[in-house]
């Protein structure tokens, strides 16, 4: 037990990699580093994807590249709504962000997403641009009339609301994240081998692209009830 709770206490650690020396020095966390590694190698697959692209003669890459690009778009529009498209590449992004932070333990790396640091930044990008989606659709008057609705008793749970989601995104992301690591941990130390390397496939890698999904589903969601008009 002793060494599963070391074990935990490490992963929970999040390191500095290095100071920018201004400002008295400006710590550059281990989570900050492997995130800037993820966007260059997300940058670089882009400009190899966009590469060549014709409208008369497509290739078989361009085929498949616009057939994901549509499928993932058709997806998010079907939850947002007709008033949310224009935040799918938002939703797009992170969905890719944090599906590739997941996995990215795999290579080696500590998943971004073990720090809850990066956890409540995402969390309070999404409820932003919720918030703010709902003042672009029904104007200010409109947005702070919602709250009302569909009666003045529940103001202040719709207000509280603003300050619930958040979090419940945030230490849903977390939470499971934190605790697939504490099962495989506890795997390791009381069944053979083969069972632990079985189950790190799927907390790994489906679990991971699950928690990707369900961070985005709950945004998209989100997004279509502030986007919402009678």
């Amino acid at each position: 037990m002793d060494t599963l709770v070391e074990s935990l206490m490490e992963e929970l650690n999040c390191e500095t990699v290095f100071k920018i020396p201004i400002f008295g020095g400006i710590p550059v966390y281990e989570s900050v580093v492997v995130t800037w590694i993820i966007m260059l190698a997300v940058l670089v697959l882009c400009v190899l994807l966009v590469k060549n692209l014709s409208i008369e003669n497509p290739s078989r890459k361009q085929i498949v590249l616009e057939t994901a690009v549509s499928g993932l778009y058709n997806f998010f529009k079907g939850t947002v709504g007709e008033n949310g498209t224009a935040y799918i590449p938002y939703l797009a992004s992170v969905a890719i962000y944090i599906g590739i932070a997941n996995l990215i333990g795999l290579l080696g790396f500590k998943p971004p997403t073990k720090d809850m640091n990066v956890t409540i930044a995402l969390a309070l990008m999404s409820i932003i641009l919720i918030e703010v989606s709902g003042i672009r659709q029904k104007g200010t008057k409109g947005w702070l009339k919602s709250f009302a609705e569909p009666m003045p008793i529940i103001l202040p749970i719709n207000i509280l609301e603003i300050f619930i989601r958040p979090l419940s995104l945030c230490m849903r992301l977390f939470g499971n994240v934190l605790g697939s690591f504490v099962v495989m941990e506890l795997l390791k130390l009381v069944v053979p081998a083969v069972l632990p390397a079985f189950c790190s496939m799927y907390f790994d890698i489906f679990d991971g692209l699950i928690q990707a999904y369900v961070f985005v589903f709950l945004t998209a969601l989100f997004i279509k009830e502030a986007t919402e008009t009678d």
